[in-house]
């Protein structure tokens, strides 16, 4: 397992954070509102270690993406009893449709395969640090 750490560099998630991250789990998603506020809200998301990207399919025009428009931050996490990781950084809603199948196939191989969304985008979170216990 790992322990609390305060990481800046990715690199050094260890083989038992990664698995986490690769468990079926729900996290939270937090972005900041114009007025500097958070917005939280439940979603899906995939670890994708290799680009150092955590990936989150939604709708264009939420909260969620406008927060990420015009922020250009945001950060997951995730719980599982003891257990949590958070992952932030800095983010950008990708529109490009091969951006966004990309984020919709990693989501399928995780969940499920999702409902068809003709507004469907993928916020980018290009992960700086990461926060964790177990």
């Amino acid at each position: 397992m790992w322990s609390t750490v305060a990481m800046l560099d990715r690199s050094v998630l260890t083989p038992d954070a990664l698995a986490f991250l690769a468990e079926r789990h729900l996290g939270t998603l937090s972005t900041v509102r114009r007025d500097g506020t958070l917005h939280v809200c439940a979603v899906g998301f995939t670890w994708d270690a290799v680009a150092g990207l955590v990936r989150v399919i939604t709708s264009d025009r939420t909260q969620k993406v406008r927060n990420v428009d015009e922020s250009g931050r945001a950060a997951v996490g995730q719980v599982d009893g003891p257990r949590w990781l958070s992952l932030e950084g800095s983010a950008r809603v990708a529109r490009d449709p091969v951006a966004v199948a990309e984020a919709v196939a990693r989501y399928a191989a995780r969940y499920r395969e999702p409902r068809p969304n003709p507004d469907r985008v993928a916020i980018e979170i290009s992960v700086e640090r990461v926060l964790g216990r177990a």
